[in-house]
């Protein structure tokens, strides 16, 4: 594995967390609607904003594996599997490739652009709305 280097906590923490699950949230009402791709793309963005904390960053890799095998798709199950001994102790040292959507189409450990407002909420700059 490559020597990641350490990412600061981000100092709205709980901004954060709520928008992780707004994110769940949206995922689960796209799978409802069968919307495959909203679906997969709010997943997405739940794994980028849950990378800092361990237990959801576990939680959505979870949620990509129950994805991957609703839908048969054995290379998804497998990235999934990897990710899930990869994903806590990464999160927990702060030793994560930023901005990695998380899917097994992508390479595990390459960082990847935030989208400017996850970054914004990432960096503090930005504040759930009510």
């Amino acid at each position: 594995m490559p020597n990641l280097p350490k990412q600061p906590r981000p100092t709205n923490s709980q901004a954060v967390r709520q928008a992780w699950i707004d994110e769940r949230s949206a995922s689960r009402r796209a799978r409802s609607a069968d919307d495959r791709a909203a679906e997969w793309d709010h997943l997405e963005r739940a794994h980028i904003l849950s990378q800092p904390f361990a237990v959801l960053h576990l939680r959505t890799h979870l949620a990509m594996l129950g994805y991957g095998i609703r839908h048969g798709d054995h290379h998804e199950i497998a990235g999934q599997l990897i990710r899930l001994v990869l994903a806590g102790p990464g999160s927990a040292l702060g030793r994560y490739p930023v901005g990695n959507t998380g899917g097994a189409d992508v390479n595990a450990v390459t960082p990847m652009p935030v989208p400017a407002e996850l970054r914004a909420l990432l960096d503090g700059a930005a504040v759930v709305s009510p």
